[in-house]
């Protein structure tokens, strides 16, 4: 597992029109069916024959894989351990293109708004919208995050 990057962020180092890229990772086909396997044993994941047989021509990743390879990043080089606190959810996940074994994915995350808590001044919210791209540059998926950051200057 890699070193967070940004081990010392908090709310008042993102800002609205940040973009990152936090990294890429290559989709391995044995992880990635032994992944649908235990959570999302359609065939087009998990049965070669079957898949390409099927409406995408051959094994894709689980879109829940795709999601858990972008949280890994966005938790390691995006969100920090000493000012994360939660996040109360996503919005608009959307899986744009299938993912296959031997993709290389990169993850590029775009702060979209960020604003202090008017209940807890300690804490401010963190809006962004991820996207996942393939070596073609096509974007497989997408969501919108929200994060709840501790601040550093508490008001």
């Amino acid at each position: 597992m890699t070193k967070t990057i940004n081990s010392d962020r908090y709310f008042e180092d993102y800002r609205a029109g940040d973009v990152k890229i936090l990294g890429s990772v290559t989709v391995d086909e044995e992880e990635m069916i032994n992944f649908a396997r235990s959570y999302d044993p359609q065939s087009i994941h998990i049965d070669a024959e079957k898949a390409a047989a099927g409406p995408f021509n051959g094994l894709i990743a689980s879109g829940w894989l795709t999601g858990s390879l972008m949280m890994r990043y966005f938790a390691q080089n995006f969100l920090a351990e000493v000012s994360s606190i939660a996040s109360p959810g996503l919005d608009e996940v959307r899986w744009l293109a299938p993912v296959r074994p031997g993709d290389t994915l990169t993850f590029r995350v775009t702060t979209l708004e960020t604003r202090r808590s008017r209940t807890k001044p300690d804490r401010g919210i963190v809006k962004t919208f991820t996207e996942i791209l393939n070596q073609d540059e096509v974007v497989v998926m997408s969501t919108k995050n929200v994060n709840v950051i501790l601040c550093r200057n508490p008001e």
